[in-house]
């Protein structure tokens, strides 16, 4: 009988790398085992077929960031699953177990609203939005009820000068804004007169949302940028 090791220990003797590079090279999905990838570095093997993928690459574990759409009325926030991601992410990767663990949410919504939110592991975007909040521009969709009387978007503008308003149909209005304050809005539309239904963040700085569904996720693209 042969003793049952784990697998990095394995890889290690196979590859002549250290525990560590072996445990990398698991993780980022470069590793099979009988045919099937195995991500745990725990994983227990005897003689078992072994196979690492020549294209293995230690430098593509990067941290990852995704984009998650999400739903309205949401009491906490939705961890992105390898099951809600989109099927036609055109960003699409390999999907790891990795890149679901110390994923840090930026930028949360309130409960009411639906829309755009990161999750990420890359300090680097945490930082970004975290220093430039107030700076960064949020595009929304806000669904009204009520009549707006003449002129009324010129004084709201007036209003509030950082804002900028324009009717993208007769009961919804398109808003873009530097900093995450909804409740400017909903105070701006009240004291015109109008009652907001809904809101939707579609775009944070230079990311949009874009036909991304509702309780579905894709990844960052490269060269997107916030």
């Amino acid at each position: 009988m042969i003793e049952p090791v784990r697998l990095a220990k394995r890889i290690a003797e196979l590859r002549g790398c250290s525990r560590r590079e072996a445990e990398l090279l698991i993780a980022g999905g470069w590793v099979q085992v009988d045919g099937i990838m195995v991500e745990e570095a725990h994983f227990r093997v005897t003689d078992q077929r072994i196979d690492i993928d020549p294209a293995a690459d230690l430098e593509q574990a990067q941290d990852v960031t995704m984009l998650l759409h999400q739903p309205a009325g949401t009491l906490a926030p939705i961890l992105p699953c390898a099951t809600s991601h989109w099927a036609e992410d055109p960003g699409a990767r390999r999907i790891l177990k990795k890149h679901f663990t110390q994923l840090t949410p930026c930028l949360p919504l309130e409960p009411a609203a639906s829309g755009l939110v990161v999750w990420t592991q890359d300090w680097r975007i945490v930082r970004k939005l975290t220093a430039d909040a107030a700076t960064l521009e949020h595009e929304l969709l806000v669904d009204v009820a009520g009549e707006l009387p003449e002129n009324g978007l010129k004084r709201m503008t007036r209003a509030l000068p950082q804002i900028k308003l324009s009717w993208q149909s007769e009961q919804r209005l398109r808003v873009a804004m530097k900093g995450a304050h909804t409740q400017q809005i909903a105070h701006l539309c009240e004291t015109a007169g109008l009652q907001v239904l809904s809101m939707k963040r579609i775009r944070l700085g230079g990311v949009a949302m874009g036909k991304l569904p509702s309780g579905q996720w894709r990844y960052l693209r490269e060269g997107e940028r916030f």
